[in-house]
């Protein structure tokens, strides 16, 4: 097969113009046949940093700016970083701009101490550098440099503590130091106070104290008649100890016992007391003779005669004898009274 001309020149541009897209591509950085790493950093000022700068770490370059997007307000403008080489970088590392007073600038990251590492995606911690004015600061005059720092950090302190304390916080030191010098001025009045509790001429103390001495001269003095006092309570103790409380108790159960055992005998049938208060039988005898002990007075009231006779003509009542006791008139007539 015959290959004509014109497809071999249309071949030879292709190949021509293929070739001159990969080399323009390697001079800029990018790998064509190598899948590369995005990771992302957010800026409110890129200070000239455009597409395609290098990004290093420790000098070494490891990837390029692929892209710069601010959206339309311009206010966090989205740095784009594509990784040409494959290595770790820790979470908390920091990326920051290098101005080149020479040249362009570059975006540097500086490692952090995670373990864990950014993935394909992941946005970079970032921080201001001062720019191509600080670069040249420093290599012209690093002491001066150092000053305008210190100067700055001081300035950031001084704006953090003005934001910090707001109208209502001064206002509120202002009272917290008006009650610390009322608490001051109550504390030299209560130091007046102990002053003159403490004084020794008129102090409340100095009185006390002097009654207490007072009090103690008092129990010196009456040193014999407390010890007179403690002898007698002494005494009386050892009275007390001696009695012997326990054959008065065991004399007080015995007295108990035999009371006890008395009305255990007078309760039951054993004795002649036992027999008198619980027998039925004596008491219907006792009941009996007393009736006809009532019959035979009752007759001899009646019949006088039948049973004394003090005439000589007389001749003694016969008949008629009383069977039952008669009914007691004076009992009716101390009712009726």
């Amino acid at each position: 097969m015959k290959i004509s001309n014109e497809t071999k020149i249309g071949l030879m541009a292709i190949i021509g113009i293929a070739m001159l897209v990969i080399g323009f591509n390697y001079l800029k950085g990018n790998g064509v046949f190598k899948k590369e790493r995005n990771i992302y950093a957010v800026y409110s000022d890129v200070q000239g940093l455009k597409k395609s700068n290098p990004v290093v770490i420790n000098g070494l370059q490891i990837g390029r700016i692929e892209n710069l997007d601010g959206g339309k307000d311009m206010k966090r403008i989205v740095v784009t970083v594509s990784l040409t080489k494959d290595v770790n970088i820790p979470k908390n590392s920091l990326a920051l701009i290098n101005p080149n007073l020479l040249g362009s600038p570059s975006l540097e990251i500086q490692l952090g101490n995670d373990k864990t590492y950014l993935q394909n995606g992941d946005t970079l911690l970032t921080t201001l550098s001062g720019g191509a004015f600080d670069e040249a600061m420093k290599l012209i005059n690093p002491v001066l440099y150092e000053v305008r720092n210190a100067v700055q950090s001081l300035d950031s302190l001084m704006t953090t503590v003005t934001g910090v304390f707001d109208t209502p916080t001064k206002n509120n030191i202002k009272s917290m130091i008006r009650n610390l010098n009322l608490a001051t001025a109550s504390f030299v009045v209560t130091s007046e106070s102990v002053q003159k509790l403490m004084d020794t001429q008129s102090g409340a103390l100095a009185a006390s104290l002097s009654n207490m001495k007072i009090f103690t001269a008092n129990l010196n003095s009456n040193n014999k008649s407390l010890d007179s006092i403690m002898q007698n309570t002494k005494a009386f103790s050892r009275n007390l100890a001696a009695i012997n409380l326990q054959r008065t108790l065991d004399t007080l159960n015995l007295a108990i016992d035999n009371f006890k055992a008395g009305s255990e005998k007078l309760n039951s049938k054993d004795g002649s007391l036992g027999l008198l208060l619980n027998d039925k039988t004596l008491y219907n005898n006792l009941e009996g003779t007393s009736n006809k002990i009532n019959i035979l007075l009752d007759d001899i009231r009646v019949h006088p005669k039948r049973y004394v006779s003090f005439s000589i003509f007389g001749k003694k009542d016969k008949g008629n004898y009383i069977t039952a006791p008669l009914i007691d008139d004076t009992l009716k007539v101390v009712k009726q009274q």
